[in-house]
């Protein structure tokens, strides 16, 4: 029986392991930033680069702006997200009673420029407030810290083998540590990133899907925190074919995940037939609850997924709508040059 937990950071940080299969595992997490922003903070703490009551701020509309919030709330900092006004009532709500301050900026049609402006906005506060500490979740390797005791629980949950972890790219810290950590354990690990049509992180801004975007993955701006020489292969999935695969995902496990995980669940599926005694294992950052209405509502039109295949491609030059994969640049590094942060946190920090 698990220990009880001091805070609900704590009881939501970790992920459940569920086997779907021989060879497939669902790492499905409530919400995944969780454990990256709580192993921030407390590495900010224990190096006394913050103190308790200090004002942590970032950039953000989606889980980070929570995740962040449940840090500060267990560690007692206080915590300022400027976001877009497109930030949804049960966001606001749930920031709002946790005691965070949330400043919302108006969109434009302008991805790019809406990241930029709030980056923008970021740093003006910093010049009236320079107490404030920015948490830079796109640039901050501190925010690797935090999945490495993800990284040692898929290794004890999940033992002996080579691994295939499969997941949405975003900010590039989940994927990226787990590769890290893992590897640097001696672990066989070929990663697999999913990336939107449209965003610039592995050159496919020159795309564009015609339907909604795959929150909390791609980007229109440049994130240092993803490491491109980590990833074996990449997949582009689109808001079509990523729904299919989250009405699969619970249709065939009970998994009830967002869209960034119904495209992992369909890349993964592909994957499994190309990894030969390896485990595929692919990350379901957060539930489905937020997509009811643009996932899952008609998913008596959403078409199977077992007849579905991406064209396979020489680079991100000749990808095409709805579903691409290419092979990428990956050279697995060794264990000393693995980490961009300290293997473990700071004495005292746990």
């Amino acid at each position: 029986m698990s220990a009880v937990h001091e805070h609900y950071a704590d009881a939501i940080a970790d992920p459940d392991c569920i086997r779907l299969g021989p060879d497939l595992v669902c790492l499905r997490f409530e919400v995944m930033k969780v454990r990256s922003a709580l192993g921030a903070v407390r590495h900010l703490l224990a190096t006394e680069a913050v103190r308790p009551g200090d004002t942590l701020v970032d950039s953000s509309s989606g889980i980070y702006a929570l995740a962040l919030a449940l840090a500060c709330h267990r560690y007692g900092m206080r915590c300022h997200i400027v976001g877009s006004t497109t930030v949804d009532e049960t966001l606001r709500v749930q920031l709002e009673i946790l005691g965070a301050t949330l400043e919302r900026m108006p969109p434009s049609d302008d991805l790019m420029l809406d990241q930029n402006r709030r980056v923008e906005r970021v740093g003006r506060l910093l010049l009236e407030n320079p107490g404030f500490h920015w948490m830079r979740q796109y640039h901050d390797a501190i925010h690797y810290v935090g999945y490495r005791e993800v990284a040692e629980q898929l290794d004890r949950e999940v033992p002996g083998g080579p691994l295939t972890i499969v997941s949405g790219v975003g900010t590039g810290s989940s994927t990226g540590a787990l590769a890290c950590y893992l590897r640097a354990a001696g672990r066989d690990v070929r990663l697999i990133g999913i990336q939107p049509f449209g965003s610039v992180t592995f050159d496919a801004g020159h795309t564009a899907d015609p339907d909604m975007i795959i929150a909390g993955i791609g980007s229109s701006i440049e994130f240092r925190n993803v490491r491109h020489e980590l990833y074996d292969r990449i997949h582009w999935v689109s808001f079509e074919y990523a729904r299919a695969g989250a009405v699969a995902l619970l249709r065939d496990s009970g998994v009830f995940a967002g869209l960034s995980a119904g495209a992992a669940y369909l890349a993964a599926e592909w994957e499994r037939g190309r990894s030969e005694g390896r485990t595929v294992v692919f990350l379901a950052p957060d539930t489905g609850h937020r997509y009811v209405r643009a996932a899952f509502a008609a998913h008596a039109q959403v078409p199977g997924i077992a007849g579905l295949a991406p064209h396979e491609v020489a680079d991100s030059d000749g990808i095409a709508l709805p579903w691409s994969v290419a092979d990428w640049a990956a050279s697995a590094p060794s264990p000393d040059d693995a980490l961009p942060v300290p293997a473990r946190a700071p004495s005292g920090s746990t």
